[in-house]
């Protein structure tokens, strides 16, 4: 029996954090070490979904505030995150773990198209999913897809990699004295408007009740221990009852 505590993860990932150092596009450095510790937790015998952002390629909501039509601004964004994707998949096969990539948007060339029981057959043939595209329509972040994506799959867990060890009640890098949470309910990220993934995904996640971990994944081996059910970083959940 495998030593982990889920079965079944989504881990959602940002673009920006591909594009490492140098801000834009995508840093090789960066990608291969998070290919390897996506491939290290698959080696727990734990099926493992992505998502993942296009931020370092093109952000739509920025495009969107210097003028650009919302809707293909978005558009351009979930192209973005197909590229990520893939570039994704091949750092993953390079070290033998079998991947497919399911887009929202239809372009058969490159990936299959989104389709639920298919996802999780490939999960259950412990090939790892990637979900590009986000949800396929406009105004709806990549933090809603990974969201949306994880109850459809049965994920029992959402996990943010992001460049920080948790969530604080205030900006860690302004502010050194700002408290960080072991956990905290949605309800309060809501309230107190943390930026931890936007409302409309917190919100998804609380309804149903999905938990959501964030966590440092920059830190070498940092997946694998919160995968294997180390207390790192900071639990969201739906609070007391």
């Amino acid at each position: 029996m495998s030593p982990a505590k889920y079965r079944r993860l989504l881990l959602k990932v940002s673009g920006e954090m591909l594009a490492g150092e140098q801000g834009y596009g995508i840093q090789p450095s960066i990608l291969e070490g998070l290919a390897e510790e996506i491939a290290s937790v698959v080696a727990l015998d734990i099926q493992v979904a992505v998502v993942i952002g296009g931020g370092n390629i093109f952000r739509g909501l920025a495009a969107s505030a210097s003028g650009m039509e919302r809707a293909s601004a978005d558009y351009m964004g979930m192209l973005a995150t197909v590229m990520n994707a893939l570039a994704l998949q091949n750092a993953l096969e390079r070290l033998g773990v079998i991947t497919r990539v399911q887009s929202a948007i239809e372009m058969r060339q490159l990936a299959e198209g989104y389709i639920r029981r298919r996802a999780i057959r490939h999960l259950e043939k412990k090939r790892v999913v990637i979900f590009a595209g986000g949800t396929g329509n406009p105004y709806f972040s990549t933090d809603t897809a990974a969201a949306l994506r994880a109850m459809e799959i049965g994920a029992q867990v959402i996990m943010k990699g992001t460049k920080v060890d948790g969530i604080y009640d205030a900006d860690p890098v302004k502010h050194p004295t700002a408290k960080k949470y072991t956990e905290i309910p949605f309800l309060s990220i809501l309230n107190q408007n943390l930026k931890v993934m936007d409302s409309t995904a917190i919100s998804l996640c609380m309804d149903n009740q999905l938990p959501l971990i964030v966590f440092n994944l920059k830190e070498k081996g940092n997946f694998k221990r919160v995968a294997l059910g180390e207390p790192i970083g900071t639990l969201v959940t739906t609070g007391p009852r």
